[in-house]
């Protein structure tokens, strides 16, 4: 048993909302006006513009956050190894912040920080939203930069395509662009943040609507990827990134500790197929630490899981084995 006192995620009587208000600053490689991301909301059109410029900041993601895993596997998908380094907080954080637990003596070795939230402090003293990751912090004067999760990987194609690998996947193709901010759009309201509304729930009618809803676009999904190999057909996109983490959370956290228990992942053949096939793909498989996933959700969620105790299964080899698509 865990003696760890987290925060509440929980409010009796009410269902889940997500707070997406983030540090809008952006990362931009000129003065070309902002791109559009209509997938899950808008830009602020008079958010502070910072330079590209290689070495000059630090990615802080924690591989058991979903929403930072996005970031970990877009920065390798691009070759950006080597332009912006990475941070890798522990799995577990209470009221006040991520922390590098991970790191020898528990400091951040780029940053010289133990936690997160000094750099949001060195950003703004006063500051008093949620310290979340994924985060770009500018190394020299360790202040956070920007926290707003779509627009790190969005900004990572398009602002910092001077830096990618020759081989980069072209993660935004224009042929198929307003169709994969569709795709995207509900993957994010009804699968992403789906999971969320079913675990958080206040109440028992706020959970099983977030249940039906889910399962409603997972079912979608399901027969959606029967016919193509990715959500958008042949090549890996955005979108893809998006939903594999997700995915890869799914039978071992949030089938049971969220209640999403209609089936699981490997039971659903074209999504388990389809996500043994990313897994298996650099820059996904290795970005994946189910013990720190579990770690996570099952210490953290004190107000979901009271007891800390972090469950053995599931047996996570069957990711390795063959997925016949391709």
């Amino acid at each position: 048993m865990s003696d760890f006192s987290g925060p509440t995620y929980t409010e009796a009587g009410k269902a889940f909302e997500r707070d997406m208000d983030y540090i809008p600053d952006r990362l931009r490689a000129g003065e070309q006006p902002a791109d559009a991301l209509e997938g899950e909301y808008g830009a602020d059109a008079d958010a502070p513009v910072w330079p590209v410029e290689p070495g000059r900041y630090r990615l802080v993601a924690a591989k058991a956050c979903p929403w930072a895993n996005r970031s970990i596997i877009v920065r390798s998908l691009l070759g950006l190894e080597d332009v912006i380094s990475l941070g890798l907080p522990g799995p577990t954080h209470d009221e006040r912040s991520w922390t590098f637990d991970l790191d020898p003596g528990g400091v951040d070795p780029v940053l010289g920080i133990e936690r997160l939230q000094e750099a949001f402090l060195n950003r703004d003293p006063d500051y008093a939203k949620g310290i979340t990751v994924p985060a770009i912090v500018e190394v020299e004067t360790k202040q956070v930069v920007t926290n707003d999760f779509p627009w790190i990987t969005h900004d990572f194609f398009f602002e910092w395509r001077d830096h990618h690998r020759p081989d980069a996947p072209d993660l935004w193709p224009d042929e198929c662009r307003e169709e994969m901010e569709a795709v995207m759009k509900r993957v994010f309201t009804e699968v992403n943040n789906g999971v969320y509304r079913c675990g958080f729930a206040g109440s028992q009618e706020a959970y099983e609507s977030a249940y039906e809803r889910l399962f409603a676009a997972l079912d979608w999904l399901e027969e959606r990827l029967t016919d193509r190999r990715y959500l958008m057909g042949e090549s890996i996109t955005e979108a893809d990134v998006r939903l594999f983490t997700t995915l890869a959370r799914f039978d071992p956290v949030y089938h049971g500790h969220f209640k999403c228990n209609r089936n699981k992942l490997s039971e659903m053949p074209a999504l388990w197929g389809y996500a043994r096939d990313l897994f298996q793909t650099p820059g996904f498989g290795e970005s994946i630490d189910f013990e720190q996933i579990k770690a996570h959700y099952y210490v953290v969620h004190t107000d979901i899981n009271p007891t800390g105790i972090v469950p053995l299964g599931p047996d996570t080899a069957g990711w390795l084995t063959p997925h016949g698509r391709g």
